[in-house]
Parts: C-alpha cells; structure tokens; sequence
C-alpha cells in the first residue's frame, strides 16, 4: 500500500454515514482531493477487485478512460442520476459494466453510481428481479442486462432522465 491511501472505518451510526448516504453494509466509498459518488456495496472480490483497485488509479490521477464524446455528453448531464450495477465475483462480464458506471460518476457528480454485490444482498437483488448480470438499474425507471459500449450506456443514462 502506499501512504497517499487512507482508509477510513465508519459504523452505522456515525455522522459520515448520513452524509454519504449509505444504507447497506458493508460499503466502500472512494474518494480523492474531491468527494465523489462512487460506492461499492459489498466486497470487491473476484473480477470485481481490478474495478477498485482502477477506480483508485483513476481518482488518484483524475483521468477517465472513456470516449471523448461520451465524456462530453456525460459532464453535460445536471439532473440527478442514481445507477445501480448488480454483480457477482465470478462475472467476467460485469467489471466493464461497473467500470462504465463509476467513470460516469467520476465526470459529473450529479451521477451516483453503486456496485452491489447481488449475492450479499439477496433482498435487494429480488427487488430489482436480478436473474442475471451485470444488471443495471437507473434512476429506478430504467434497466438492462449485459454489457453495452459506453455511448448505448450512456443512451440508458438518458432515457432515464
């Protein structure tokens, strides 16, 4: 590890739990100089610990890896949008879906993006009729299954809105 990286432990009660708004447990929140909406419900094990250790690189670095064009689309977005990728770790499809969906948070912070590790919470999943993955759900009126390029994602994105 390197001494640029802090870890910080929250419990359920504590104040910065409000403030991330975080529901579910166990969480990680990734942050760099600036607060960001990316969040990780669950643990990143399997093909999804790469995500966060890229994450990392990208917050660190404050680089995104996404067509020019969709990046201009995405920083234009100003309503609120909330997207939740449901996983599992041995999925090797859902790191790029949860890549996608944390790069778009990390544009623009009107976007909230949640990686949720569908097995560890088997409520949740129901919820959202999770039979498969990666499962995608936006603003909680749009949703999909599987992998798409980052400009149809980013097409859900709108349709959602």
């Amino acid at each position: 590890m390197s001494d640029k990286i802090k870890v910080k432990k929250y419990y359920e009660d504590s104040e910065e739990i409000e403030v991330f708004k975080i529901d579910l447990f166990p969480a990680i929140v990734i942050h760099g100089r600036e607060e960001y909406n990316i969040r990780y419900f669950g643990l990143p094990v399997g093909y999804e610990f790469g995500v966060l250790v890229e994450d990392i690189i990208y917050v660190s670095k404050g680089t995104l890896d996404l067509p020019e064009e969709v990046l201009d689309e995405v920083k234009k977005i100003q309503e609120s949008v909330h997207i939740k990728v449901f996983v599992t770790p041995t999925c090797p499809y859902c790191p790029y879906v949860a890549r996608t969906a944390h790069m778009f948070a990390l544009a623009n912070r009107n976007i909230v993006a949640d990686v949720i590790e569908a097995m560890e919470f088997p409520e949740l999943a129901d919820k959202y009729n999770v039979y498969a993955v990666p499962k995608v759900v936006i603003n909680d009126r749009v949703s999909f299954e599987g992998v798409l390029s980052e400009d149809k994602f980013l097409e859900k994105v709108i349709e959602a809105l």
